[in-house]
């Protein structure tokens, strides 16, 4: 009797997988990658991903290390208090369920970024994930990669400050809670965030002029 070993056929993608916007791992970092939120050179990050964008198939680039999905990672600040919320247990991203977070984001899909740039995303973005009800100023904090854990691995951040001038925040769908605190009493959560958003607060504590 002839036996064949057969090869695993690689996983099927569905027609409606979202393409996201990548950028090869090797473009963005010599080897090792350094870790943490980097403020310095953020623009030059920012050209580059412009320039060597590509867009994928995310169900491939959540298992794919050789490229980064770049999400844009977004604090929001009212008079010296930060919006922390929790995720729910049904979140999209089953990895951080239930964490804290600090940091409000999301792929890039390809036809969000028509004639728009990241900034203008962002504040798209920010308005379908929360109720707010006032002008925003953004800024960019830095860019933030962490590559200690299999999310981080495959994502990088680009980590921006929404300054508000109402208190008028709440949270919408993928998220249980949200309330305005600050830093010091958002430290109390720390076991309890996500892993970006511990960067965060130690980068925020670490630089008292922002």
């Amino acid at each position: 009797m002839n036996t064949q070993t057969q090869k695993p056929s690689a996983p099927q993608l569905s027609s409606h997988d979202e393409q996201i916007l990548v950028v090869k791992r090797a473009q963005l970092f010599a080897s090792p990658a350094w870790h943490g939120i980097r403020r310095t050179d953020v623009d030059e990050y920012v050209n580059l991903i412009y320039a060597q964008q590509e867009f994928k198939p995310r169900s491939a680039m959540e298992l794919d290390p050789s490229y980064k999905q770049i999400i844009p990672y977004m604090i929001f600040r009212h008079n010296d208090q930060y919006f922390l919320m929790q995720r729910t247990a049904t979140t999209s991203e089953q990895r951080l369920k239930n964490k804290y977070s600090l940091g409000i984001g999301g792929h890039v899909q390809q036809e969000d970024v028509v004639g728009v740039n990241l900034m203008d995303w962002a504040r798209r973005e920010f308005h379908e994930e929360i109720s707010y009800s006032g002008a925003l100023t953004v800024t960019t904090l830095g860019i933030l990669n962490d590559d200690t854990n299999e999310v981080g691995r495959v994502h990088l951040g680009l980590v921006l400050l929404l300054e508000g001038d109402s208190p008028n925040i709440s949270i919408k769908s993928e998220l249980k809670s949200g309330q305005l605190l600050t830093l010091n009493s958002c430290k109390t959560y720390y076991e309890h965030l996500e892993s970006w958003s511990k960067l965060v607060v130690d980068f925020l504590e670490n630089d008292g002029a922002l």
